[in-house]
């Protein structure tokens, strides 16, 4: 017969504890844990003279234990008569002293501050089963009441996340100090899957102007202060999320779970790594000495596709081809000295992960990418009123290269731009020689930040060279169209790396860009050499809104409209554009914006294959013919799109014309350089070669 209730209400209900203790008979049911789990956290702060107050004793064998190592003044209440009877009769000879009486929880007959502990193994998680948790918040109202100035509530918990925060808000509103101690999780198949903690709240003469905010790990960690509430609770949250993930990686594998925790300094709360757990499957032909290995993710490469996308994590296991693979990143804002310390860092913590039936004293490889940590400098970190925080960051890529970067750090793992560096006093790139392996030095470039610049003739993004390669569509560089300007209307700047490169490479060309946010264009300026003109715009608006005014406003058109501007919705499966800029009636303004050799470019990024569909067919209402040309690697494609329905590459295959307009562009490219601003590399016929009619 169960034991378990049919609902977590009933819990509360004294009812259920009656039928409950007589079901069970004169077996113990301990809650969380027994005196011998408990015991190092209860003598680091009840005394034995204290008089203790066990709430909700149950037939739990924690106060016979007390009792019987010195513990002579704990009054044990309960609200069930039968366990009461029970446990009175079983411990009248051995134990005279101690005392279980049926007491109501919430209203109990003792006097104010008759007690220097109040003992709670579980209660609170019952009475917090009910709905609206008032029999808890009365019951923890009693237990204020009745201790003294000084006295302790010690509460056993699995610290779920609405008793937690019922219990803490309540102590924090009457300014008691909290503590939270995490107890060392069971290894048992049986055990809890969440971890047990110990709430400690101490009660003052006078209340505390601010919050004392604590968390312990283990009984003899160093306390963590937490400001607010809800750093204290996501902390909580976070420890109970590692415990989880333990226990499911000590008993099973799964090569498409993709587990990933983050572990965090415990003297600033800081987040330092992030380890993601990656099995082969199960019918991968692995050696047997290939358990588990750790491998380091270069600083600046953690947004790769490789290490940053499910699929390119599973082909970094395979390629490795061990059972099981802990990928591990390094987190802003963190100092690291080198590939050994980073080891000693992890070495403590990386056994956790090990799959089920591995040797304890297996050895772990600790595997990189030519043993570089990589190297991460941060120039730079502001607040954008509408994007939040971001930085600013040089980084050195594993072709030994440097890059600046632009993140927003409410999405860390996406870059949002990125612009290769050259030296002022060159011109060259940082690193020389072309075609070089990879760098394998630890230590950090030799050239300063104040001595680089950005190349302008270097496009990081695979889908910008693709862009621009698409400008061959309206025959830019041809002979027959060497004094005709183009005009470009682009929505969304970011680094400006793709405007600043129209602008300085395309013949003839003006651009205005269109961008929402006054500190991309800021960033832009300062740190990526964007230079606006006379032939290179910028009007900061919502995009949508610029393209109603200047079709109201008529007598405007464009050689090509350019959207390259990210969703910041991350719940609709389209990360780029936001779904408004693909509606219908913008797509029909978008096309009464162009002149009569127009071209529409749309930058997708949908995951959705469904939505992608839709989004397709939409753009398809107003864009008959559309050329699409995936990204290697990437979720990006673009979508080279035209109004004219006789359009030539309306057929299978692209035509040899716009191969002789793209080797023009490519040569046009290439002349308009000036200075010591590097060739650009882009190869445009190489790119529409994998065009696709949709």
């Amino acid at each position: 017969m169960s034991l378990l209730p049919r609902t977590t209400e009933e819990f509360s209900s004294a009812e259920y504890w009656e039928k409950f203790f007589k079901k069970r008979g004169e077996k113990g049911f301990e809650w969380y844990g027994d005196y011998n789990k408990l015991c190092g956290v209860l003598h680091k702060y009840i005394k034995i003279q204290h008089k203790v107050l066990v709430v909700g004793c149950g037939n739990s064998t924690l106060s016979e234990q007390l009792y019987d190592v010195g513990y002579k003044h704990l009054t044990n209440i309960d609200i069930s008569e039968t366990v009461v009877t029970h446990m009175n009769q079983r411990n009248a000879e051995r134990r005279p002293g101690l005392t279980f009486q049926q007491v109501d929880a919430t209203q109990t007959p003792y006097e104010d501050g008759s007690y220097q502990v109040a003992l709670d193994k579980g209660t609170l998680d019952a009475l917090a089963s009910e709905e609206r948790g008032e029999l808890a918040r009365n019951m923890l109202t009693e237990v204020g009441r009745v201790l003294s100035v000084g006295g302790r509530y010690f509460c056993v918990t699995l610290a779920q996340e609405g008793v937690i925060k019922l219990a803490v808000e309540h102590f924090v509103q009457l300014g008691w100090a909290v503590r939270l101690h995490c107890l060392q999780e069971e290894t048992e198949e049986d055990s809890f899957a969440l971890p047990v903690f110990v709430l400690v709240c101490t009660k003052f003469r006078q209340p505390m102007p601010m919050p004392i905010l604590e968390m312990v790990a283990g009984e003899d960690g160093a306390p963590t202060r937490f400001t607010w509430v809800t750093e204290l609770l996501s902390a909580v949250r976070e420890h109970q999320s590692y415990v989880v993930l333990k226990k499911k990686l000590r008993t099973s594998t799964d090569a498409e779970s993709n587990l990933s925790l983050t572990l965090c300094l415990a003297e600033t709360g800081l987040p330092r790594y992030t380890l993601t757990v990656q099995d082969c499957p199960p019918d991968a032909r692995v050696p047997k000495s290939n358990q588990f290995a750790v491998f380091i993710v270069p600083q600046g490469s953690e947004t790769a596709w490789l290490y940053s996308s499910k699929e390119g994590r599973r082909q970094l296991a395979a390629s490795a081809n061990f059972r099981r693979l802990v990928i591990v990143t390094m987190h802003r804002n963190q100092e690291y000295t080198d590939m050994q310390a980073v080891q000693a860092d992890l070495s403590p913590v990386v056994m956790e992960f090990a799959p089920p039936g591995m040797p304890a004293n297996h050895k772990v490889p600790f595997l990189s990418v030519g043993g570089d940590l990589g190297w991460r400098e941060e120039v730079d970190r502001g607040v954008s009123e509408l994007s939040g925080e971001y930085c600013v960051e040089n980084v050195k890529g594993e072709d030994g290269e440097l890059y600046r970067r632009l993140v927003f750090l409410s999405n860390s793992s996406l870059v949002q731009s990125e612009s290769r560096l050259v030296s002022l006093n060159t011109g060259e790139s940082s690193n020389k020689k072309k075609n070089k392996k990879k760098v394998k030095s630890k230590a950090p470039p030799k050239t300063s930040s104040a001595s680089l610049s950005v190349d302008s003739g270097f496009l990081c993004c695979a889908h910008h060279e693709v862009i621009v390669a698409g400008l061959s569509m309206l025959g830019v560089g041809m002979p027959q169209n060497k004094d005709v300007p183009v005009s470009v209307l682009l929505v969304g700047l970011g680094g400006g790396g793709l405007a600043q490169f129209l602008r300085d490479f395309v013949p003839n060309v003006t651009v205005e860009v269109v961008e929402l946010d006054p500190a991309v264009m800021e960033v832009a300026k300062k740190w990526f050499n964007f230079r606006p003109d006379d032939r290179l715009t910028v009007t900061l608006m919502d995009g949508i809104e610029h393209i109603c005014a200047l079709e109201k406003e008529g007598g405007r058109l464009f050689d090509a409209i350019i959207y390259d501007v990210d969703n910041k919705d991350a719940t609709v499966g389209m990360s780029c554009p936001p779904a408004a800029f693909v509606q219908t009636s913008i797509l029909h303004k978008v096309h009464r914006l162009l002149t009569p050799r127009g071209l529409f470019i749309l930058n997708l990024v949908c995951r959705n294959l469904d939505l992608r569909k839709r989004v397709l067919e939409q753009v398809k209402n107003v864009f008959p013919t559309i050329l699409s040309r995936a990204i290697e690697g990437e979720v990006n494609e673009v979508l080279l799109c035209s109004p004219r329905e006789n359009d030539p590459s309306d057929t299978e295959h692209i035509p040899a014309s716009l191969n002789q307009a793209a080797q023009s562009l490519q040569s046009a490219l290439c002349s308009s350089r000036t200075g010591t601003i590097n060739i650009p590399h882009i190869k445009i016929t190489q790119l529409l070669k994998d065009l696709k009619v949709e």
